[in-house]
């Protein structure tokens, strides 16, 4: 009983409350000395009225104080006990035991651990890799306005564009100088240099510059520049670069070969960030 209450705030509780019944208890004794000892009949009568108030204050407090304790002393539910009932049952009958094994679910077939990793391996989504390129092609699409050759070349399975790296100046030999993914929108033009191999003349090559997703800038024309080496491509608007994300996509013969985002920003940085 006295570790149910331990650690609680009812010990406390039932203190103020003893310690007020007392107070009580000793003001009504007071009281009543004083009617019985006062020598005038105003101050025995004064003295007998608050002797009744104080009564009834101590005969309210003594209820309250019963009924605190009465609660607190409880015993509470053991649940241990009840389990203990349940445990000691006597089996069901075999008529109750036959619908139970009825009611019971199918069993579900668990899928083991290499199977697991197979299907995790071929549904797994990576960002960064091939899928991501493959489903970035299926959803962009070459705008119209640089679609306008038709290749006299065809793609070949050499044909491949390397990664886009952007800079602010490049080399005679076209290599990037600083190269970068964010830059200031005070910078006048950004390069975008990239390697191909397995290209033929007469493919029909276009580029797309986007902001933020909308198509901002771009070309389009057949190919001439022969099989492999290093190529660029340039954009500097008239009007600036402006805060946001700035998209480059190469595309050959309307397939999607390659492409990168850089940022552009109000913050002043420093070079080869």
């Amino acid at each position: 009983m006295l570790s149910s209450i331990a650690g609680t705030v009812t010990p406390w509780i039932l203190g103020i409350l003893f310690l007020l019944v007392s107070l009580s208890t000793a003001v009504v004794a007071k009281s009543w000395r004083e009617m019985k000892s006062s020598p005038y009949y105003f101050m025995r009568r004064q003295a007998e009225k608050r002797l009744q108030t104080y009564s009834v204050f101590s005969l309210v407090l003594l209820v309250i104080t019963a009924v605190f304790m009465a609660s607190t002393v409880q015993a509470p539910p053991d649940d241990l006990q009840l389990t203990a009932v349940l445990t000691n049952t006597k089996p069901a009958d075999e008529d109750v035991q036959e619908l139970v094994k009825q009611a019971t679910p199918p069993t579900v077939e668990l899928i083991s651990q290499p199977d697991l990793n197979a299907n995790l391996t071929t549904t797994t989504f990576d960002p960064y890799g091939a899928g991501a390129e493959d489903l970035i092609s299926a959803v962009l699409e070459l705008p119209p306005e640089y679609d306008r050759f038709a290749p006299t070349a065809e793609l070949n399975e050499d044909t491949r564009l390397g990664d886009i790296l952007f800079a602010a100046e490049r080399t005679e030999d076209y290599r990037p100088v600083n190269p970068a993914r964010i830059f200031p929108v005070s910078t006048d033009i950004v390069y975008a240099l990239f390697s191909y191999e397995g290209m033929e003349n007469g493919m029909a090559w276009a580029w797309v510059w986007r902001l933020d997703g909308e198509v901002v800038d771009g070309g389009n024309e057949l190919w001439a520049y022969g099989s492999d080496g290093p190529g660029y491509v340039y954009y500097s608007p008239e009007e600036g670069f402006q805060v946001g994300e700035y998209t480059l996509e190469v595309w050959v013969n309307g397939e999607l070969m390659t492409r990168a985002t850089l940022t552009m920003t109000g913050t002043a940085l420093s070079a080869g960030n």
